[in-house]
């Protein structure tokens, strides 16, 4: 269950903004980004599928994201968003909260710009992510999940850290929206583009970049049920928060609430949203790891599961899939398919 957490309308919502944060909820602003980010992150491959194709009726386009820095899409907005600061804004230092990617993203992205960054991080996070937002130099704080907002404005205010959110952010958001930007000067107009959404800011960027390269093209949100914010904040115009962290499979898409920027443009540019169950989830990621043989995260198998499973007339459409990430902690696996003894050896004696 949820309860509103901004109890005005939509308009009211827009007028909190500043002018200046207003212009960038334009679609051209996302090519701004595209130009910035030129040469520093990759141009992640898209894949089809004759299997695919053939399963749908469609013509599907996989946006393949686990190919990016940092193995997401979040290196895109982290580095256009710290790249903007001001010498003293960099001085300072960089704080944000995250369970892995958006903390990867900032992590990385700092050490090439030369800032400080610390990342507030869930103590559930995935060990992967964690290690990895390490080992690209950030300073981790763990905390409960549902404190990490709370553990972040404290440390800004003891430190006086430049906050890099991890979505409610213009240049977040324009720099996830090269995402699809790229996208569509790979393959052309498409008349579906389906987006996971957490936080909001892939699919805000990707909704904008949309908006200005294929215009008739209709974005969906796709999010787990269990996390369902961003899919009630859109349906009913004002924010929601969830009372609890979401219980679900896809990690990354775990925030209680959607920014205000981001729901902004999602009611303007977003053209449905929709909720999967954790059952579907598991069996998109089945069907793309095996079928597909690309190995993403379930966060990203979450795009999927419309057209997968027949919840979305595909038959002959074009459609794009935003794969967003592919950091898997691939030691579970293991752990759950053998034994201790044999990982360690220890039955040889």
């Amino acid at each position: 269950m949820g309860k509103p957490i901004v109890s005005f309308p939509l308009s009211i919502l827009i007028s909190k903004l500043d002018l200046e944060s207003m212009s960038s909820l334009q679609p051209t602003f996302v090519a701004s980004a595209v130009s910035n980010l030129k040469g520093i992150v990759n141009q992640t491959p898209v894949m089809t599928s004759r299997t695919l194709d053939e399963t749908v009726g469609g013509q599907v386009f996989l946006k393949c994201e686990n190919f990016q820095r940092v193995g997401a899409f979040k290196f895109r907005g982290a580095y256009h968003a710290i790249s903007r600061l001001s010498d003293k804004q960099r001085a300072a230092g960089v704080i944000t909260h995250s369970s892995g990617n958006h903390a990867q993203g900032v992590a990385l992205a700092a050490k090439l710009l030369g800032v400080r960054a610390t990342v507030v991080m869930p103590e559930d996070a995935p060990n992967i992510k964690r290690e990895a937002t390490k080992n690209y130099g950030a300073k981790i704080v763990p905390c409960a999940a549902i404190n990490r907002e709370a553990v972040t404005e404290q440390l800004i205010d003891e430190h006086n850290f430049t906050f890099i959110h991890p979505y409610d952010d213009d240049h977040v958001i324009a720099g996830q929206g090269t995402t699809a930007w790229e996208f569509f000067d790979e393959v052309g107009d498409l008349d579906l583009l389906f987006v996971p959404v957490g936080g909001g800011g892939l699919i805000s960027g990707c909704a904008l970049a949309a908006a200005a390269k294929s215009p008739k093209c209709q974005v969906i949100g796709v999010e787990p049920e269990r996390a369902n914010d961003a899919n009630r904040s859109w349906r009913e115009g004002q924010i929601i928060t969830l009372d609890t962290v979401p219980d679900t499979i896809a990690d990354g898409l775990r925030p209680r609430h959607i920014g205000q920027r981001n729901l902004i443009i999602m009611r303007r540019y977003v053209n449905d949203m929709i909720t999967v169950s954790e059952q579907a989830i598991a069996e998109s990621l089945l069907y793309i790891w095996q079928r597909l043989k690309i190995v993403v995260e379930t966060s990203a198998a979450v795009a999927l599961v419309p057209i997968l499973t027949g919840g979305i007339e595909a038959r002959g459409l074009r459609i794009g899939i935003i794969l967003s990430g592919g950091n898997v902690d691939l030691s579970e696996l293991w752990n759950y398919r053998y034994p201790k003894s044999l990982k360690t050896g220890d039955e040889y004696g």
